[in-house]
């Protein structure tokens, strides 16, 4: 049976403080509270800045022997590539991630890419070239138009051994569809959120303000048992971040899973008050 590990995207949130860190929790103890509630995160702040080898290895220390990671690429490889610095961007960012690679604690490193990353020759090669690049690095690939969903593009990430990501967000003209293609023995899913009036604003914030309601992640428990006779290891983010609703929602989807036994083998810590403080129901 397929191990299934679930957590959430990012864990440096203030706002988490009350609904799912103590009240008083310093940020310098973010990662040890978040580690006793869940076991893996994925790192989000890559994307924004450079990460640090020494930086990624204070927080292999800080989050427990336990914790694993998923680290975000930066944008300099999905968002704003540019043909000629790409290549030492991505050399850059595979030294840094070498302390995850060597404590055996990485899971993947996840390429996120963008609403206007179109199915295009040019943007085929870059992809092309890209994997090759990141090669024997476990790798997971979002796309976030519908156009990639081919039956090429599917083929192509299984003969390479790379994730596609099972997404979970509005439904929404253009956007990918909701489908669980498993493409390498590792799965790697994603659920935003389904918040369709936010999605297109300026305001990503409130793009990732939903709160899952227990029947929609009851949905993905009959998702994941499928999954998991195709997978070896499944990685669940949940990424609707805001005051705390990813933590509460990693919780009760584990709390689903272990009652018909996918999870077994970890007790895990109920969050501050439950999760129920400042979080609307």
């Amino acid at each position: 049976m397929a191990e299934i590990i679930i957590g959430t995207s990012g864990y440096y949130y203030d706002e988490w403080v009350g609904p799912v860190y103590p009240e008083g929790t310093k940020k310098k103890d973010y990662l040890a509270c978040y580690s006793e509630l869940f076991p893996t995160v994925e790192l989000n702040f890559s994307y924004y800045q450079k990460p640090e080898a020494a930086k990624l290895a204070k927080m292999l220390s800080d989050g427990g022997p336990n914790l694993t990671f998923s680290i975000k690429a930066h944008q300099t490889l999905t968002h704003e590539i540019e043909a000629h610095k790409w290549e030492g961007e991505a050399t850059e960012y595979l030294k840094a991630i070498e302390p995850l690679l060597e404590a055996k604690r990485l899971e993947a490193v996840l390429f996120e890419f963008p609403y206007k990353f179109h199915y295009t020759p040019e943007n085929r090669k870059y992809l092309d070239r890209l994997l090759t690049y990141f090669q024997g690095v476990p790798v997971a690939v979002e796309f976030r138009t519908v156009d990639w969903y081919t039956e090429k593009v599917i083929e192509t990430m299984k003969s390479r051994n790379v994730s596609l990501v099972s997404l979970d967000m509005p439904d929404l003209p253009k956007l990918p569809p909701s489908m669980d293609v498993v493409t390498s023995p590792l799965a790697y899913i994603r659920l935003h959120g389904r918040n369709k009036e936010a999605w297109w604003g300026k305001d990503g914030h409130a793009r990732y303000d939903y709160l899952y309601a227990d029947s929609e992640v009851e949905a993905w428990v009959g998702r994941i048992k499928r999954i998991t006779e195709q997978a070896q290891r499944i990685l669940v983010y949940f990424n609707n971040h805001p005051n705390g609703k990813a933590a509460r929602n990693a919780q009760t989807l584990e709390k689903m899973l272990r009652k018909i036994g996918l999870i077994t083998d970890r007790e895990g810590r109920e969050m501050n008050n439950g999760g129920k403080s400042s979080l609307p129901s």
